[in-house]
């Protein structure tokens, strides 16, 4: 056994060895010793396409080397073999008579290794010390779909998709500037994911900005596969339940928060978008707010912040007043729920903690099925479930109303992190507001108000506008005053160029 592993550790080293050697060499002008670096580069690889042709014009030998599930073969096959082979004349370059619109070149294996990976076809000349690099990119991609996590009431009906240079072109249609700037850099040493970040050059601030970018540089990791990875390599405090990055799927949210003065992050392959700096506020204001009538969106964005505070202390606020302030209950109220209350055997805290969990098993089971089954499963298991545990003497029927009441409340808000994070934060609350009544609510409340004046987005006070306190950005915080008055950007997004908009005063009735 031990001459077994010996073996297989040198044979396990010596392609390695024999890989990074050719990674740090450069291309011969020889096809034959060409071929053998590239399949001693990408061995067990059935879909590497290796096409071998004469070059009509020049009598040359030559490979084109490509795989083929990421690459665009109409593009292959019309704008560069036939081009080729064929010798089809072309306004480009005389010596390479092809049509694809971008066309690098270079001498170093790891560089070809890199641009064969990402879809790239690469053309080898015999007798040429250099291999020219078509963007022939072409791999599998759905349509521009409405997200499924945000529902768009008046804004449009576009999502963001799994294709980086998709996703700019959305965002630059609705910010068709040329300040609006785009820096990249390259994550993961396996895979090699590429990491956007865009943003406004004359109104984002260049610390945070600078500060952004060193996050993204400095990780060392096999590669990055979607937006929320990246998210907790790069936040201000990954312990903490509230969510420091906004993830958005929708372009014209995403542009919203540019012309702010945050920040979109984009990591090519994930459809979901990244927006920093934030502040907690940020997480009940929604961009069809702003296309909504003024009253309207103010009733609404009341019922979210509302819902915040619903979702986390309903149910600790009715365990802290049947164990311990009944007395603050109104009498006829609590002879109904003292008659119901008689009949289970468990204390409130055993009560609400079977029913949140049962909750929660509900609308994971309703979120991972397909979707007609998923809703069947969360209305007939909602409706079973609490009227066979009410007759079963398991629960109250006053703890349904509680449980329920919560669940919508939670549903209620936006962002789908901010939604997890208070479902999370109801379960300490229950369990402090047994053991201390109204009092350890109190307490709790302290501590979670502590919480977020500590906590930072990209070196931002989450807790902006409130502490520190900006009374400019109270314009567009619990509700939103009319747009015109809305003449400068938020403060917390610490924006260099503040003003946004001149005098737009209505001349109407009401001037």
């Amino acid at each position: 056994m031990k001459i077994f592993r010996n073996k297989s550790r040198n044979n396990l080293y010596e392609p390695q060895k024999q890989v990074k050697d050719i990674q740090n060499k450069k291309i011969s002008i020889t096809l034959s010793e060409n071929l053998v670096d590239l399949y001693t580069l990408f061995t067990h690889t059935p879909d590497l396409i290796v096409r071998h042709l004469d070059i009509q014009k020049s009598s040359e030998k030559a490979i084109l080397i490509y795989l083929a599930g990421l690459t665009n073969s109409d593009a292959i096959h019309d704008h560069i073999l036939r081009p080729l082979i064929y010798g089809d004349e072309d306004k480009g370059n005389p010596n390479l008579p092809v049509s694809i619109g971008h066309v690098e070149s270079s001498n170093h294996w790891k560089e070809l290794e890199n641009s064969i990976l990402q879809g790239k076809s690469v053309l080898l000349v015999e007798g040429r010390d250099d291999a020219t690099i078509f963007d022939t990119q072409g791999w599998p991609q759905r349509a521009i779909e409405d997200p499924q996590l945000e529902a768009s009431l008046k804004g449009a009906h576009q999502g963001f998709g799994e294709t980086g240079s998709k996703n700019i072109a959305l965002i630059r249609r609705y910010i068709p500037s040329r300040e609006l700037k785009i820096k990249e850099a390259t994550v993961g040493r396996r895979g090699k994911c590429k990491v956007s970040i865009l943003y406004l050059e004359d109104v984002a601030h260049p610390e945070v900005l600078q500060e952004l970018e060193d996050r993204i540089r400095q990780l060392d990791v096999d590669t990055i596969l979607n937006a929320g990875e990246l998210e907790e390599f790069i936040e201000d405090n990954s312990y903490s339940p509230f969510p420091q990055f906004i993830s958005t799927e929708r372009p014209d949210a995403a542009a919203s928060h540019i012309l702010q003065g945050r920040f979109a992050v984009m990591v090519d392959g994930s459809p979901a978008v990244l927006i920093a700096p934030v502040t907690l506020i940020a997480f009940f204001q929604n961009v069809d707010d702003y296309g909504s009538r003024l009253l309207a969106a103010n009733f609404i964005r009341q019922l979210r912040c509302s819902a915040f505070f619903v979702a986390i202390f309903l149910p600790a606020l009715y365990i802290s007043l049947i164990s311990f302030n009944y007395e603050l209950i109104p009498v006829k109220l609590l002879l109904n729920i003292g008659k119901y209350r008689a009949e289970v055997p468990f204390p409130p805290l055993i009560e609400a903690f079977i029913m949140e969990m049962s909750l929660e098993m509900l609308r994971e089971a309703g979120v991972r099925l397909p979707a007609p089954i998923g809703q069947t499963v969360g209305i007939v298991g909602a409706i079973v479930i609490g009227q066979a545990a009410v007759q079963a003497g398991i629960v109250s029927n006053m703890m349904i109303i509680i449980v329920a009441s919560t669940a919508i409340s939670s549903f209620i808000i936006l962002n789908h992190d901010m939604s997890a994070a208070i479902r999370l934060l109801r379960f300490p609350m229950m369990l402090i507001a047994s053991l201390f009544g109204i009092v350890g609510i109190v307490v709790g409340l302290i501590t979670l108000i502590g919480h977020l004046i500590s906590l930072e987005s990209l070196g931002t006070p989450y807790s902006s506008p409130f502490a520190p306190v900006y009374f400019s950005d109270w314009k567009d915080s619990f509700f939103r005053v009319l747009l015109w008055k809305m003449k400068h950007r938020p403060v917390g997004t610490r924006a260099i160029q503040a003003k946004r908009q001149g005098s737009n005063h209505p001349q109407g009735d009401d001037k």
